[in-house]
């Protein structure tokens, strides 16, 4: 029998770990060419807040997530959800692993937000909830373990070479998502 992650062994007081993303990955692209002139001169421009140009910062590759999740099921922690952060930002993707009843309750100064997202936010003047909406913000894939596997999780991720820390828990709410 394989060993799925449905959701459904959520509780209250289990952790949301956050596993660093590389960039805007192919999400939310529509918004950046409203942001930004998709010009040879626009793209060749450098910013020191992204130590490399627009172009550069925008074409960082995806990505992938399989070792980690992998990594850490394979040392025995339970990964009771997981999150692929794209197109529909934090507001659309966590809440699908997350069961009736109980709330992802984000902690905002956790979350890592990436350069390119803050210059995406400042130039575009984009609410912060609306770039939440759209954007990785710097978490690519969020994963769900017990508080007592957390600190293994961060272990495991880490010795496989992912930047990955806490950036919630999980609470009884109706709400689904919280970022607060």
């Amino acid at each position: 029998e394989k060993d799925l992650i449905t959701g459904k062994d959520i509780k209250d007081g289990d952790i949301l770990v956050g596993i660093k993303s590389s960039g805007v990955h192919s999400n939310g692209f529509s918004l950046v060419r409203k942001v930004f002139s998709m010009t040879e001169e626009s793209l060749n421009t450098y910013y020191d807040s992204l130590g490399a140009t627009l172009g550069e910062t925008l074409l960082t590759p995806t990505r992938i997530y399989v070792k980690a999740l992998k990594s850490v099921k394979e040392s025995g922690i339970k990964v009771k959800g997981c999150s692929h952060i794209t197109g529909g930002g934090f507001y659309e993707n966590i809440p699908r692993s997350i069961p009736d009843g109980l709330c992802a309750k984000i902690e905002r100064s956790a979350v890592r937000v990436l350069p390119i997202f803050e210059l995406l936010a400042k130039t575009g003047n984009i609410s912060e909830r609306d770039m939440f909406n759209t954007f990785n913000m710097g978490v690519g894939m969020s994963i769900v373990v017990s508080k007592a596997d957390a600190d293994k999780a961060l272990e495991v991720l880490k010795a496989n070479g992912e930047d990955a820390y806490v950036i919630g828990e999980i609470v009884k709410s109706e709400d689904k998502i919280e970022i607060c």
